[in-house]
């Protein structure tokens, strides 16, 4: 059997790969020299996918599983909770609760909509590049909370830079800006639950700091996550804030099931109504 996959050796090659491509799956051959096994492990570990180690010569090893028409054998060295009928009901939920919150929401949208032309005019959304699931790019909806510029509706500086509306205040405090969200996860970009996603810049610039940074994206970037309602969200303090937050997610991505997102959901509902951020 002829298999048509792409194969990779050189460290150059592996690192243009996962910085522009939109891979979800590695294998590693078996190899009686454990050292290189190891050697690969330790240059893909660090990134958003599935990692297996395949033998191609000899399939009938116990502990194995079959591969490819049970034609060859592989083991799950890291692998991706987020699949089957535990992912289908995640998705299926999404959907719904996004069109009832949307629905539920519409009228407070509409209020910040007429807020922002008011103050400032058009446009009426602010557009963050972001990286989803195995590396995707995908564009965040928002409700613009800064004064316009010359750059447009997409964001293009650093924020600090540029002054927030006196409307901006208020709906960042409450998190309506952020009901446009429920857009994305309508198209499949986010989900309800998971890690937060983070604008592009901001994305690249923490995974040349944290290593374990990039495996955050082995699941759909969330509204909430494990990590806001265990008071590690809003905007990032400090670099041990920081990574206190992806080792929240990265911990709700090895254990989740859908009652920790029901539990998560819930939860975000009370924090928000005891406590608004400031």
């Amino acid at each position: 059997m002829l298999l048509k996959i792409p194969v990779f050796t050189e460290i150059a090659e592996l690192k243009s790969i996962f910085e522009y491509h939109e891979l979800g799956q590695i294998w590693i051959l078996e190899d009686n020299n454990k050292n290189l096994v190891n050697y690969f492990l330790d240059l893909v570990i660090n990134f958003s996918v599935d990692i297996l180690i395949i033998n191609f010569i000899n399939s009938s090893k116990p502990q194995f599983s079959n591969l490819i028409n049970n034609t060859y054998g592989y083991s799950n060295f890291q692998t991706s909770r987020f699949y089957g009928f535990n992912l289908f009901i995640k998705l299926f939920l999404d959907k719904i609760l996004s069109i009832l919150f949307l629905l539920l929401l519409s009228p407070i949208s509409v209020l910040a909509i007429i807020f922002i032309l008011i103050e400032d005019g058009f446009p009426i959304f602010s557009l963050e590049q972001s990286i989803g699931w195995d590396g995707r790019r995908f564009v965040v909806y928002k409700l613009r909370i800064f004064k316009n510029d010359k750059f447009g509706k997409n964001v293009t500086k650093d924020r600090s830079d540029i002054k927030i509306l006196n409307i901006g205040k208020f709906l960042k405090r409450l998190h309506i800006d952020e009901i446009p969200q429920f857009f994305n996860i309508l198209k499949g970009d986010m989900s309800i639950v998971g890690p937060r996603p983070h604008i592009l810049s901001e994305e690249l610039m923490y995974s040349k700091v944290f290593k374990r940074f990039l495996k955050r994206n082995k699941t759909v970037p969330g509204l909430t996550g494990w990590a806001q309602v265990n008071g590690f969200r809003g905007d990032v303090k400090s670099s041990d804030h920081m990574q206190k937050r992806m080792e929240h997610d990265l911990w709700y991505m090895n254990n989740w099931n859908i009652w920790l997102d029901i539990f998560i959901i819930f939860k975000t509902f009370f924090i928000l109504l005891a406590k608004p951020k400031k």
